[in-house]
């Protein structure tokens, strides 16, 4: 759950990018067989290029998913956008320290008869005003929560992309793990029905009973529902992974993922991982951001208490004279010639009708709560990291412990495979020494998803998706 963080001012939604430069694929090409053509070398060499580089149509790897992801993900570039909205808003917090300077150009034709006068006269006046503010308690706290609302507009970004980059990596992971369990289930599937031939062999030739061909055709059909099952879910994990890279099902294939799943040891130091963590996870400087924020919010209100003082210039400029001006009774109020007045202006707040004090009540709420939020957040990430350390060291004790059973499994399994056939095994040993390895097998991988699972929680926990890069196990 992520923590809600209260706001005084209007929200404010913005975020650092992160950029990185993806790998090419490049899709093999199937040429036609059919009569022998005549090459040129250059041909040949392309087509040796072809060979080194082809890839299967439409396999992305991890890379290809982060990248895309952070270039079209709708919720990481409306977080870019945001950005400039802050900037904006950070104008805005910032033009109390500028001068209003306002110019004018009235014009018209002046008519009638006064003192003497007739006839139409044109007349045209130049007017200019400056303002200046010379004191305010609130110019640096507006300075400074402009700053900190684009800064906290980058951070949203930052927990915008993490958020997206995790979800399209669990995706990624589960599309691996249940396209590796289907293929299991259906090669298990496969020897199943070759042992429904062998029987159904055996009992043509009078050497076993119905039953045995009866239970054979049952085991191998039992399999089915959850060969179905597992490519549900793949299709379920394609359209995630579709999702988080903006990619439109109808207009495009979904993304094939590229490799297998792999176990990969992690070692870790909980304490240095956990101070880390607090210095460099968004969420956490988000936090942090928002406590700031707060509490500018409360001093700039507060600072209607204090004192103002502003300065100013009132300028015409009038190019004939004898244009009355708008109001006046007599020659004496007229226009004579241009002129520049002064002025300055001192206003302190007496009495408050509460508009003040209860807008720094509410103000200082919301910093008290983001305050009490930022703690909590704080306070979680070293039992969060706690508990993922001892995950990930259970998933790799279970798979360090499946792969042997696995490789003792299958060893048997072959060598009942070999005596079926002429009869020295059962059936029903048959189906129980296939179940056990297809259970020891499913279960080493799902080990191998739960640990891949246990480190893209971790890289989320300790803030490392900025520095993320998939590192390919070693060979066993």
């Amino acid at each position: 759950m992520k923590p809600a963080f209260a706001s005084f001012t209007r929200p404010v939604a913005v975020a650092l990018c992160a950029t990185g430069r993806a790998a090419l694929n490049n899709n093999s090409a199937a040429l036609p067989t059919g009569k022998r053509l005549q090459r040129s070398p250059g041909l040949h060499i392309i087509l040796i290029l072809v060979a080194l580089f082809a890839h299967p149509a439409g396999a992305i790897t991890l890379e290809n998913v982060m990248q895309t992801t952070i270039e079209n993900n709708p919720a990481i570039q409306e977080a870019k956008a945001g950005l400039e909205q802050a900037a904006g808003q950070r104008l805005v917090f910032r033009s109390i320290v500028w001068p209003d300077v306002e110019l004018g150009v009235p014009a018209g034709l002046q008519y009638g008869h006064r003192a003497g006068e007739s006839g139409v006269k044109g007349f045209g006046v130049g007017r200019g005003a400056l303002d200046q503010t010379l004191f305010d308690v609130a110019v640096p706290h507006s300075l400074r929560r402009g700053d900190v609302g684009v800064l906290i507009a980058q951070q949203q970004l930052n927990v915008a992309v993490v958020e997206q980059l995790h979800a399209a990596r669990l995706a990624f992971y589960s599309a691996l793990y249940n396209r590796s369990l289907e293929s299991i289930r259906k090669e298990q599937q496969q020897r199943l029905q070759e042992n429904v031939a062998t029987q159904k062999n055996r009992f043509e030739s009078g050497l076993a009973d119905r039953s045995a061909f009866g239970s054979a055709s049952i085991q191998a059909s039992e399999l089915q529902p959850q060969i179905e099952s597992a490519r549900r879910a793949y299709l379920d994990a394609q359209l995630q992974l579709a999702q988080a890279m903006a990619i439109n099902p109808a207009e495009r294939t979904l993304p094939e993922p590229d490799g297998e799943l792999e176990f990969v040891p992690k070692h870790l130091n909980l304490n240095s991982e956990t101070a880390a963590a607090l210095e460099r996870r968004a969420d956490v400087k988000l936090a942090r951001l928002f406590v700031r924020a707060a509490n500018q919010d409360e001093r700039i209100i507060a600072a209607e208490y204090y004192p103002k003082m502003t300065g100013g210039f009132r300028g015409e400029w009038v190019p004939v004279t004898g244009i009355h001006r708008q109001g006046s009774t007599s020659r004496t109020q007229d226009f004579i010639g241009s002129e520049i007045r002064e002025r300055a202006a001192y206003t302190w707040r007496v009495v408050d009708n509460g508009k003040v004090g209860g807008a720094v009540l509410r103000a200082r709420s919301a910093r008290e709560i983001n305050e009490l939020t930022c703690h909590k957040l704080e306070a979680d990430i070293p039992r969060e990291l706690s508990r993922i350390a001892n995950y990930l060291s259970t998933t790799g004790e279970r798979e360090r412990s499946l792969a042997a059973a696995t490789a003792a499994a299958e060893e048997s399994a072959r060598v009942i495979q070999e005596n079926v056939a002429s009869g020295l095994v059962s059936s029903f040993e048959y189906r129980i020494t296939q179940n056990g390895f297809l259970e020891t097998k499913s279960g080493l991988l799902e080990a191998t998803y739960q640990h891949n699972l246990a480190r893209a929680e971790w890289d989320r926990a300790t803030g490392r998706y900025f520095q993320f890069s998939y590192d390919t196990a070693p060979a066993r």
